[in-house]
């Protein structure tokens, strides 16, 4: 391992990835957040209107997800997301009010596609093989420009499935991110396809395990500490300009890992072209009076015909998702009418019938993702800079993954492979 201390800033999954990596190799590594906290836009707080905990966002995480599992055992965390007893993916349709489940078989061949009772209502086999467009398909195109078909099979897969994965309409979301999610997960089979929860939070499952592990070995993790500017010259960083005054200069073989968002990273480098990073997720989140209620409710559970994309239930919380909510005009509703429309969805899709809720809280995400569309995908960086010590991490670097729990996990693997040589 190089000599000299590894410089992270950002204490993101992307930030926590790169530095379990580094350590693991014997590197001496410093975090720098500038937030009182560690994970980002991934972390599990304490509401108290709900009086709960919960997730400032929902994410879905597959075991398919090669990069989430490797972190979680280098943070000794390997069972904090347990993986569902089958791949399975329930649906409700509130406009037709039909019900159904997708039921990917294991084993890369699809046979699940010509079994009525495990593929989406109305489609026939044929229709499944439009899939293969998206892997044709090349970065300027769209998955709305790659699927042709809108029959019941766009809407009751491509679709939602665009939505979850890329934070954006099908008619924006460039095709070859979604096939690289289908490459890893659904095209492998059930076993690489089933969900995965955290039963007490993202925080605890994949944040605090990180940073428990990372002071373990002697990690320093500075909070509250924004990088304001970057010395350097022609050919390397040479000193962090941090806005409480506690500069560092850089030594000879000091390097930089800049894990941060867009907007962020622009500050410090204004010279990047970088993709916008103002893709919205709107959360609600609601407590029920009777846990009971939902023994019967799928841990996920994906929605048509509604306002509502995805429901997610823990304990006595519900908890939905409305991807791409600046698109779809979601962030200037009053939240209070909002709120009772969403509850409204949900007591529907849930067969709640007659219950109301304890209490209920939204929560918006406006920075939540980048541009996944064409032209913001093009504009990713890669990791490796033009800076012989200064490298870059998190989930809008060039992957060739979405903006995704996986994604960020796996730009901090390649920000330390670069790091440590």
């Amino acid at each position: 391992m190089t000599d000299g201390t590894v410089h992270i800033v950002g204490a993101g999954l992307a930030g926590l990835s790169t530095a379990l990596r580094l350590t693991h190799a014997g590197a001496h590594v410093v975090m720098h957040e500038a937030a009182g906290h560690a994970g980002g836009r991934c972390r599990t707080l304490w509401d108290r209107r709900l009086g709960r905990h919960i997730d400032n966002g929902n994410h879905l995480v597959l075991t398919g997800n090669t990069s989430v599992r490797a972190y979680l055992g280098l943070a000794g965390a390997r069972g904090a997301l347990r993986p569902s007893r089958k791949a399975e993916f329930s649906f409700v349709d509130l406009a037709s009010g039909s019900r159904w489940t997708v039921r990917p078989n294991r084993g890369p061949f699809p046979w699940w596609t010509a079994m009525p009772g495990r593929r989406v209502p109305g489609t026939v086999i044929a229709d499944y093989l439009a899939g293969w467009r998206l892997a044709l398909a090349d970065n300027r195109t769209t998955v709305a420009q790659a699927i042709h078909d809108r029959g019941p099979l766009w809407r009751g897969f491509w679709e939602p499935l665009t939505l979850a994965a890329l934070n954006t309409t099908p008619e924006a979301g460039a095709a070859p991110l979604l096939w690289r999610v289908l490459r890893e997960t659904f095209l492998r089979g059930a076993t690489y396809s089933r969900p995965m929860f955290a039963p007490t939070g993202l925080g605890p499952a994949l944040v605090e395990p990180a940073l428990s592990t990372l002071r373990e070995e002697g990690v320093e993790i500075r909070f509250n500490r924004a990088l304001k500017a970057m010395e350097r010259d022609e050919r390397r960083a040479t000193g962090l300009i941090f806005g409480d005054g506690a500069d560092i200069a850089l030594g000879a073989s000091d390097r930089v890992v800049l894990a941060l968002p867009p907007t962020r990273l622009k500050a410090v480098m204004p010279e990047f072209d970088l993709p916008d990073d103002t893709s919205a997720i709107l959360n609600a989140h609601f407590v029920i009076d009777s846990p009971e209620a939902l023994a019967e409710v799928p841990p996920l559970l994906g929605v048509l015909g509604a306002r509502t994309h995805w429901i997610f239930t823990r304990g006595d919380v519900v908890s939905l998702t409305v991807s791409a909510a600046d698109r779809l005009g979601m962030l200037d509703r009053d939240r209070e009418v909002l709120l009772e429309e969403l509850w409204g969805e949900t007591r529907l899709a849930l067969a709640l019938t007659g219950r109301s809720y304890i209490a209920g809280r939204i929560i918006t995400e406006k920075r939540a993702t980048f541009d996944q569309s064409p032209t913001g995908v093009a504009k990713r960086p890669p990791a490796k800079t033009s800076m012989e010590n200064l490298f870059l991490a998190g989930d809008a670097t060039d992957t060739g993954l979405p903006a995704t729990i996986e994604g960020a996990i796996r730009s901090g693997e390649t920000a330390a492979k670069l790091a440590k040589r």
